[in-house]
């Protein structure tokens, strides 16, 4: 296991592949292990780098208050750690987040951005989702978490022809939501409560791919339109019949717009 020290919190990282380097920055309830099947797309031609920031996956926690401007921070710490003066980044949802953050306050280390199912600001109906998902965490009942948080993360296609798949990550969060999970949980929430960069945005000027959901719940694709017009040259794609776990529910049409992407855009 490979792990950096970083203002005394053990931060866990995963590497694949040579080449230019790509940090995978996780969503909510996601670890370096979420990217693993997306190796065999990502390491032939790049430095693949997973990492779990603070709160997530094998990395310490952080109980002190903390945002993500805080992550993009570590981030920054973890990468001169590493050595790394330039990336790419893909970050999901809170990792989007984290990138766009990332990408703001450190403009000249960062290649390229690639956004997925992410936004720019807490909306209102985030912030009732967020309470929602607190509750369900602290029933520390992992089938009850899932039948709050499911049905938002998934499309209904995904639902109705790949059951057996919820019904196998229903029985994962059932092993895995203890006090300390839930605790992490909710504190990775929290940090996203002042979360705004909707009046920043329009000043990245990097290559970006922003990448939506038709049927996103969580981030509806009107959020990754808005950032679209807000970061001049930035190329925005909808991925038909999914939710906001597109990159699970389609992989392979995931990964080759991210792929293409990096070819044609961000070499």
């Amino acid at each position: 296991m490979s792990y950096v020290s970083i203002e005394g919190k053990k931060i866990y990282y995963r590497e694949f592949g040579k080449g230019d380097s790509i940090v995978f920055l996780n969503g909510l309830m996601m670890t370096t292990n979420s990217w693993l099947p997306f190796v065999k797309y990502v390491s032939k031609s790049y430095r693949m780098i997973l990492v779990d920031l603070l709160d997530q996956g094998r990395s310490d926690s952080y109980e002190a208050d903390y945002t993500i401007s805080t992550q993009a921070d570590f981030l920054n710490a973890f990468l001169e750690k590493l050595n790394i003066k330039k990336t790419h980044l893909l970050g999901i949802s809170y990792g989007g987040r984290v990138a766009l953050s990332y990408a703001l306050k450190y403009e000249d280390r960062a290649r390229s951005l690639i956004l997925a199912n992410t936004d720019s600001y807490i909306s209102n109906i985030m912030k009732d989702i967020q309470k929602a998902w607190i509750h369900a965490a602290s029933s520390l009942d992992g089938e009850v978490f899932a039948n709050i948080v499911f049905p938002y993360i998934y499309s209904f296609k995904f639902y109705e022809e790949h059951y057996e798949k919820i019904e196998e990550n229903r029985k994962m969060l059932s092993r895995v939501l203890d006090e300390r999970w839930k605790e992490r949980f909710i504190r990775n929430i929290y940090s996203s409560k002042n979360y705004n960069l909707s009046y920043l945005i329009e000043n990245i000027k990097v290559p970006t791919l922003i990448i939506g959901s038709e049927y996103d719940l969580i981030t509806l694709a009107d959020y990754q339109k808005f950032i679209h017009s807000k970061i001049e040259g930035s190329k925005l794609v909808i991925m038909k019949d999914t939710g906001h776990a597109a990159i699970f529910e389609k992989p392979e049409e995931f990964m080759t717009i991210v792929m293409d992407f990096l070819r044609e855009e961000a070499s």
